[in-house]
């Protein structure tokens, strides 16, 4: 079984950043038809992105819903960092704080992932 992992460090503020997780969650999408294990992980300024991806008007947000059961978690200590613990708590997504109030990354790797960053 093939195993994906998409860690977003991406800020929310340019097209390119909203360009590489379209991206992303189209090699999700495209790894959930296939039924593969997929870990989705937000870290760093990609934290911010829970809180905008939410508004149904935001342009990513259908698409967001639909990989948006695949997401493993979102940074504990970057949330806090950058202000967004709350919209990440609302999403009804963990908050991963596995080594130093981070997610393990690499557990990614000893667990047999692909990583992707985004």
């Amino acid at each position: 079984m093939t195993k994906i992992a998409l860690v977003v460090f991406s800020d929310t503020n340019t097209m390119e950043a909203m360009g590489k997780l379209s991206n992303g969650f189209m090699i999700a999408k495209e790894a959930i038809e296939h039924g593969d294990e997929l870990k989705i992980i937000f870290e760093g300024a990609g934290t911010k992105w829970i809180g905008e991806l939410e508004k149904p008007e935001h342009m990513l947000h259908k698409l967001y819903a639909e990989v948006k059961p695949h997401i493993t978690g979102v940074c504990d200590y970057c949330a806090k960092a950058f202000g967004v613990k709350s919209q990440v708590e609302s999403a009804g997504i963990a908050l991963i704080s596995e080594y130093e109030s981070h997610p393990s990354l690499r557990n990614l790797f000893v667990e047999g992932f692909q990583v992707i960053t985004l």
